[in-house]
């Protein structure tokens, strides 16, 4: 039986581990707090700014490195292996998944 050859492009997409929030999952703002929580189904969690901007930037196409390399633009001292710690405990939770379509695209606020 032989298999069928990879792709490059099959094997660049599975090496690439994007995360995104998972369905039911949204980023929004605690008015009475001022602070940014993360809604799900089962309740909320207060978040911290830098939690905000790393959830923010879980789109499906990056992954812990990638956004750590996008957040050093903007903050100081963003190392990759905490941001991958964040997202591992996150997604223990349930509340992001690595890859596509398992986002709630509706608005936040």
């Amino acid at each position: 039986m032989s298999e069928q050859p990879t792709r490059p492009a099959d094997r660049a997409a599975e090496a690439v581990r994007g995360w995104r929030l998972r369905r039911g999952v949204r980023l929004a703002q605690d008015a009475v707090r001022g602070m940014p929580t993360l809604l799900h189904p089962e309740g909320v969690v207060l978040l911290n700014e830098t939690a905000a901007a790393v959830l923010a930037l879980c789109d499906g196409r990056r992954d812990a490195a990638g956004i750590a390399a996008e957040l050093r633009s903007t903050y100081r001292g963003v190392v990759a292996e905490e941001v991958d710690a964040l997202l591992a405990d996150l997604a223990r939770l349930g509340l992001v998944g690595a890859g596509p379509d398992q986002a709630d695209h509706g608005g936040g606020g």
